[in-house]
């Protein structure tokens, strides 16, 4: 299972509760840049989910369709959580203006140093401003976004990676129930001022699920889970045997080729990160359109690699319409793609869920009738 990260096909009803109506990522992105060119994606049926300019309606598409969220919310947390069967029972808390002083107290009390920013901010906005701030006295750039999401930035010559990582993690194990985001991210970077860069050092820290999970029913059911690039950290790690690197696409295509290739058999969850984290935030179409292109490449030879006991599934998270007023996610319908013997070019519909419902399904664990989502194989 691929998680193209931010490719989202539509909004959602509820779209307007979140400030992104009439948002259409892929939609808007084909448009933009004159036409998408994405052979195998189109042939496996992108183009019949939704119109899209580049991309016919695939003359035998596979299962192909749109997912919907059940719970509240528009970021990776939430999609990812959502597609193993977790749903949010609110919606976590968000800070349009900055945390409050109680937050960046326990910051400051969990690190020893100041705090710099503390407002919602693009990520490169954040260390391009107080990036040489931070270099001169120490202090961390803490900022957020619509999300909810605490982001600890500190350069690795000041705040060493392992260093931010365990004040990241005491601070996700300080902060309150009233104050429990979704995330605390550490974001390191390198660089000199006026060429400050993210490294591949990223990190998410996030809740543990508020629920069971598909990835534990699949575990109870004696098959191994491997997740590729930040999948894993999405669920803090629970119903998880193996992480594996993949903080570049580059990384996680490579990573996703072998597991395909040298597996036996078990669950594989990949995200492919770029699409979100370097392309759909600076809402860069050009490169955005590239990187589906690479991926595009890596899901032909997947395609090549499956053998008639495989199940490969392509979908996403939500949006981030690089044409939309703000920077943020956007509040809307993901893509499903699902490539398996039998397929019958059949359309389905449902909530995310239904992809950890297939999974269990496919893999012979049988279903796990607590659980919200609907096998697509029946």
């Amino acid at each position: 299972m691929v998680v193209l990260d931010a490719c989202g096909v539509g909004a959602l009803p509820d779209a307007a509760d979140y400030g992104d109506v009439g948002t259409n990522t892929l939609g808007h992105l084909a448009r933009e840049v004159g036409g998408l060119n994405l052979p195998t994606l189109g042939a496996l049926g992108l183009g019949s989910i939704i119109e899209l300019a580049g991309i016919a309606p695939a003359a035998a598409p596979v299962l192909h369709g749109r997912l919907h969220a059940l719970g509240a919310g528009k970021d990776s947390t939430a999609g990812h959580r959502e597609l193993m069967g977790v749903v949010a029972p609110q919606r976590p808390p968000t800070y349009p203006t900055g945390f409050p002083d109680e937050v960046i107290e326990l910051v400051r009390a969990a690190s020893g140093r100041g705090v710099l920013c503390n407002r919602p901010s693009n990520g490169l906005e954040a260390i391009e401003r107080y990036g040489a701030a931070h270099v001169a006295d120490g202090a961390l750039i803490v900022y957020t976004s619509q999300d909810s999401v605490l982001q600890i930035a500190a350069h690795v010559d000041v705040v060493e990676p392992d260093e931010l990582y365990e004040i990241c993690a005491a601070v996700r194990a300080r902060l309150p129930a009233a104050h429990a985001v979704g995330r605390v991210i550490a974001r390191p970077f390198a660089g000199g001022a006026g060429s400050f860069t993210r490294t591949d050092g990223r990190r998410d820290f996030a809740l543990r699920p508020a629920g069971r999970s598909y990835l534990e029913a699949l575990q109870a059911a004696s098959i191994a889970v491997h997740t590729v690039g930040k999948a894993g950290q999405m669920f803090a790690g629970v119903g998880i045997d193996v992480e594996h690197p993949g903080a570049t696409n580059a990384r996680a295509l490579a990573e996703t080729t072998t597991l395909i290739d040298e597996l036996d058999s078990g669950f594989v969850f990949t995200n492919l990160i770029e699409t979100d984290q370097v392309y759909g935030h600076r809402h860069d179409c050009a490169g955005f359109a590239r990187a589906l292109e690479e991926i595009d490449a890596a899901v032909a030879s997947w395609t090549q690699q499956l053998g008639p006991d495989d199940l490969l599934i392509l979908t996403a998270d939500h949006g981030c319409d690089p044409t939309a007023a703000h920077t943020d996610h956007t509040r809307e319908h993901v893509p499903l793609l699902a490539v398996f013997p039998g397929h019958g070019s059949r359309r389905h519909d449902g909530p995310l869920a239904d992809v950890g419902a297939s999974a269990l399904d496919w893999l012979g664990g049988g279903g796990e009738p607590e659980l919200p989502g609907t096998s697509f194989l029946a």
